[in-house]
C-alpha cells in the first residue's frame, strides 16, 4: 500500500456518519476525494479540506481506496453496480462501512476480484458519537492481508481493539448482524414487557419506578421505560429496516432466527411510519404493541 502522503481516499456518502469519518481522516493527514448526491454536504467537507468530485465515477477513477457510508444495502449495491464494477482497477480497494446484505456482499467481492480489485465489508457500530470521536466498533470481512494493510486507516475511524477481522468476505456483515440483533431484539423484549403492563392499565411511571432504575438488566429496561414515560416510545428502534438482511442470510445458510422473523412480521403489518436513528423509513414496534390501548 502507498504511504499516507501518496494515498488518495475516495469517500462516497457524507451523512451523519460519513461526514464525521471524513473529518477524522482529514485530521489524520489523509487526502480525501469525496462525493454526495447532496451538494451542500460535499461543500461542507470542502470547507474543512476535502476535494469534491463531480460524481461517483470520478471518485472511483481517481482513488486508491474507495470508502462508502450509505444509508441502506440497496443504495450501496446500486452504487457498486453502476460505478464500482465498471471502473475498478487492479489493486484498488473498496471498503463498505454500511450494513449490507451478506450474499450480495460476497457476490460483489467476486465481481470486483475479476477486475483485480478487493472488497472489504467493514460495517460499523457506535452511531454519530462514535463516528465523531473515532471510537466506532468495526466488524471487518475480507482477505486477511488486505485487511491488515488497511488497519491503520480503519483505526482512525474505530477504537483499535474493536477493529476486528471477523473472517472472509461477508463475515463483517454477519457479525454486524449479531450486533444489531442483540440491540434490536433486546429493545423489543423490554418494550413488550412494558406494553404488557401499559395495555393492562398500569401507569408507565409506576412500572418504571417498580422495575427499572437498577443495575444489570434493570438498567437496560430503564432506558426503554424512560423513553416510554417521556412519550417518545413510538420512536424507539428495533433495527426494523435491517432485519430483512439478516433473515435473508439465515435463509441462505439454512438456519432459523425465529425471534427476528416474528419481530419483522409483526412490525411490517403496521401502518405507522417513522424514521429510525439513521433517518431510514421504519415501523414503530411500540405503536404496534399499544395501538389498541388508550395508553399508546
Amino acid at each position: 500500500m502507498k504511504t499516507k502522503q501518496n494515498l488518495i481516499i475516495g469517500f462516497i456518502g457524507l451523512g451523519n456518519m460519513g461526514s464525521r469519518m471524513v473529518k477524522n481522516l482529514l485530521n489524520a493527514g489523509y487526502e480525501i476525494l469525496c462525493y454526495d448526491i447532496d451538494k451542500t454536504k460535499s461543500e461542507k467537507m470542502h470547507k474543512i479540506g476535502a476535494r469534491v468530485a463531480k460524481d461517483s465515477t470520478q471518485v472511483v477513477k481517481e482513488s486508491d481506496i474507495v470508502m462508502t457510508s450509505l444509508r441502506s444495502s440497496d443504495v450501496f449495491f446500486n452504487v457498486a453496480e453502476n460505478y464500482f464494477i465498471p471502473n475498478a482497477t487492479t489493486g484498488q480497494i473498496f471498503i463498505d462501512l454500511g450494513t449490507s446484505e451478506v450474499e450480495k456482499t460476497q457476490a460483489l467481492a467476486l465481481e470486483l476480484s475479476k477486475k483485480g480489485a478487493t472488497l472489504i465489508d467493514a460495517p460499523v457500530s457506535g452511531g454519530p458519537h462514535g463516528s465523531e470521536t473515532g471510537t466506532l466498533r468495526i466488524f471487518v470481512g475480507g482477505e486477511a492481508e488486505v485487511v491488515e494493510n488497511c488497519r491503520p486507516l480503519l483505526e482512525v475511524l474505530g477504537e483499535p481493539q474493536f477493529v476486528v477481522h471477523c473472517g472472509a468476505s461477508g463475515a463483517g456483515q454477519i457479525v454486524k448482524g449479531v450486533n444489531q440483533l442483540a440491540m434490536g431484539l433486546g429493545a423489543a423484549a423490554y418494550m413488550e414487557a412494558m406494553a404488557f403492563g401499559v395495555c393492562a392499565g398500569i401507569d408507565p411511571k409506576a412500572i418504571r419506578n417498580a422495575v427499572g432504575m437498577g443495575d444489570g438488566w434493570r438498567e437496560e429496561f430503564d432506558k426503554i421505560a424512560k423513553r416510554i414515560v417521556s412519550g417518545s416510545g413510538k420512536s424507539l428502534v428495533v433495527k426494523y429496516p435491517e432485519l430483512p438482511y439478516f433473515l435473508a442470510a439465515a435463509e441462505t445458510l439454512d438456519f432459523k432466527i425465529p425471534l427476528t422473523e416474528t419481530l419483522y412480521d409483526f412490525c411490517k403489518t403496521g401502518t405507522y411510519e417513522m424514521f429510525d436513528n439513521m433517518n431510514r423509513p421504519s415501523r414503530s414496534f411500540w405503536h404496534e404493541l399499544t395501538k389498541e390501548s388508550d395508553n399508546e
